[in-house]
């Protein structure tokens, strides 16, 4: 550990700062463990806030869809409600009517059959991850309802998806022991061809997901043919086949840039829909949403109603303590963007996405394999067969400007494919994306050099400032005193282990 600005405390501090970090720094390979003295509150804020300069800039993190920036005025409504509890809801009535309005804002932004006096069914949640689990569970028990109901067995449910679907699909199907059926991708088709899907599916099918936002390149995938095609299929066999939507990306992205795409409640077989509000919902990490089509598709035997607190509560979620901040913040932005607000963002992002896509075209490398319409992102591979590898060496080379960009092989079938990509979020505008291209170019030509046998040659000036120099007026003299090549060292990156499935 390496202290810095120690000279910014007293002297207490100081000293405290640095007999805690003598501990560590004597033994190469430290035991953390709780020390026998405390330390003042100066001296252990700057110690985190210095090991914390260390981590990359989340403004420059490419590689995440989630929110890195809010207002001024939603991060003071954060603080102020950093200290409930939002299972306290009998003791913080009002943080748990803020929830019950994004639900129902969100519900009906998706089309709920849901009268102007009804109330939606939903629940916030810490993600998107937590919220896939829950509808999950809802499908999982329908199905057993229905198969002990007529007499049949009810041990081997199984969900139908794409590859591509994000890793806390393959979580559910282990932790809750739902046999997860993957429609593998091919080239030119990165995500679930609905007709695949559907040939999958048997009376043992709890649901099947579509993903509106692929994690890989963005899609959406085609909702409204698989509900046509399940519903015939349901017709033939006498099943009752469901629809969850993955929006998990797009939920909030498609209501606003394409309000004619029917991906939602308009079509009958889909029955939950869950969103990422700490992606496109512009929250900072940690909520997420799920909402149903009507109470008859949330099993009321997964409901618990509790007397904790004094008061009944009627919860679903798969944990209990959590901070009320990011629903908060939720509603905050509900309230200051509305439906215009949210539409001007959304299309500023795909504008930052066009950018991105035209300038990478222009430098004649690479091939862009994601969909205008979609999620704003860029993926893209090397064009050269060749240069796959390059994907790898070009993620790490841009790090050296602070970009995270990360390098991915596909899933099954199509692991040749070595993928970059870049997400665009609220933060991301066309000037960062200008700057991001010419670091893009430079990189390439770093690499073309060390593929040619050499790095391009660089030479560092040491200059000396002196004083004004007569008669030059007030600028100041200039002189090079040391000259010395610099030879950048490259290292070479492994295509294994390169597969980051599910990198969000």
């Amino acid at each position: 550990m390496v202290l810095t600005h120690v000279h910014d405390l007293d002297e207490a501090s100081a000293a405290s700062a640095v007999v805690f970090a003598s501990r560590y720094v004597q033994d190469p390979l430290p035991r953390y463990e709780l020390g026998e003295k405390s330390v003042s509150k100066d001296a252990a804020y700057q110690i985190i806030h210095d090991e914390l300069l260390l981590d990359s800039s989340p403004r420059l993190n490419l590689a995440s869809f989630v929110t890195t920036w809010m207002e001024p005025e939603c991060d003071k409504l954060i603080l102020e409600g950093i200290n409930k509890n939002y299972a306290d809801m009998d003791e913080y009535p009002v943080t748990t009517e803020l929830q019950n309005r994004c639900v129902n804002i969100i519900a009906r932004l998706f089309h709920a059959p849901v009268g102007a006096s009804e109330k939606a069914v939903g629940v916030g949640t810490v993600g998107s991850s937590e919220a896939i689990m829950l509808a999950g569970l809802a499908f999982k028990r329908r199905w057993q309802n229905r198969r002990r109901a007529a007499g049949q067995p009810c041990d081997r449910p199984n969900i139908v998806t794409g590859a591509n679907v994000q890793v806390c699909w393959e979580k559910f199907a282990r932790y809750f022991e739902v046999e997860l059926k993957e429609v593998r991708l091919r080239e030119g088709c990165y995500v679930m061809d609905p007709d695949e899907a559907v040939r999958m599916v048997d009376d043992n099918t709890i649901c099947v997901a579509a993903i509106l936002g692929s994690t890989l390149t963005g899609e959406f995938e085609d909702v409204r043919r698989l509900n046509d095609l399940l519903a015939a299929n349901n017709r033939r066999t006498g099943w009752d086949t469901p629809i969850h939507v993955d929006a998990a990306s797009g939920g909030f992205i498609a209501p606003f840039l394409y309000p004619d795409l029917e991906w939602d409640f308009r079509l009958p077989l889909v029955k939950s829909i869950n969103v990422s509000g700490h992606k496109y919902g512009l929250v900072y990490a940690g909520v997420g949403w799920v909402v149903w089509r009507s109470k008859e598709d949330l099993p009321d035997e997964l409901i618990f109603h509790i007397n904790y607190l004094g008061a009944d509560q009627p919860t679903f979620t798969l944990n209990f303590s959590k901070g009320s901040s990011q629903i908060i913040a939720q509603y905050y932005q509900f309230l200051r963007l509305g439906f215009e607000g949210y539409r001007n963002v959304m299309e500023n992002c795909m504008e930052s996405a066009r950018t991105l896509r035209e300038g990478l075209e222009r430098t004649g490398r690479f091939t862009i394999i994601s969909k205008e319409q979609g999620v704003p992102l860029v993926a893209f591979t090397f064009k050269a067969k060749d240069e796959t590898p390059l994907a790898f060496k070009l993620s790490a080379e841009l790090r050296r400007f602070g970009w995270i960009v990360p390098a991915y092989t596909m899933p099954a079938n199509l692991e040749h494919m070595a993928v970059l990509r870049v997400v665009v979020r609220e933060d991301f505008g066309r000037p960062l994306a200008e700057r991001f291209l010419s670091h893009v170019r430079m990189a390439l030509e770093e690499l073309d050099h060390a593929a040619k046998g050499g790095p391009v040659p660089k030479m560092r000036l040491t200059i000396e400032l002196g004083p004004p120099a007569r008669g030059s007026g007030e600028e100041a003299s200039a002189r090079v005193v040391k000259r010395e090549a610099v030879v950048p060292v490259h290292r070479s990156v492994s295509l294994a282990g390169g597969k980051t499935k599910g990198v969000c």
